[in-house]
């Protein structure tokens, strides 16, 4: 029911298109969401994801979890609660132990950590993946053209500036909700 929902109202209502997959044979990887402009960005996200029967997880701060309903709704959704506040917590740690333990685990980031306009990346997804040895999968949300997209699947080998720079370089001309805070 909530696929046939999230189609009607996501592809047949609004018009958006959603091209390319994750292939159900990676279990494991990190999904690299950009542009990341607008608080729209994660219900996309959360529509897209019954569309293509798609297991994914997002890293939320614990604090968001004090309030139950909140709570069982983020982790309904895909939300894996992390510390990001206590010195002895690594959050690189926390989300390592989270791939040991699951038998799928695909977790999306965006890369720019902000809906605000950034002139670099964080560079954590790209160093989860490689910590975690799983692929970097490249998805943008095109506002523009009201496209979702995965693309390709991109396996880091540690020269993360050049990697990085080239991964930022396949989001160029994605429109994002706000195009001006978008990757330039």
């Amino acid at each position: 029911m909530i696929k046939g929902l999230s189609k009607f109202i996501f592809l047949t209502l609004l018009g958006w298109e959603i091209k390319g997959d994750i292939a159900k044979t990676t279990k494991k990887c990190v999904i690299a969401i950009a542009p990341h402009t607008s608080n729209w960005d994660f219900f996309i996200g959360v529509v897209v994801r019954p569309i293509k029967n798609l297991s994914s997880s997002f890293l939320v701060k614990k604090e968001m979890y004090k309030f139950p309903p909140l709570g069982w709704l983020l982790t309904y959704m895909g939300g894996i609660p992390v510390d990001r506040g206590r010195k002895s917590s690594n959050l690189m740690d926390q989300v390592m132990r989270i791939f040991r333990e699951r038998e799928i685990m695909r977790l999306a980031i965006t890369p720019e950590g902000t809906r605000s306009k950034v002139t670099e990346w964080k560079t954590g997804f790209y160093r989860i993946a490689m910590a975690a040895n799983v692929p970097i999968i490249l998805c943008s949300f095109d506002f523009k053209n009201k496209v979702v997209e995965f693309g390709e699947e991109f396996y880091p080998t540690g020269n993360m500036e050049e990697e990085i720079a080239y991964i930022r370089s396949k989001f160029v001309g994605i429109s994002g909700k706000h195009p001006e805070l978008g990757v330039d």
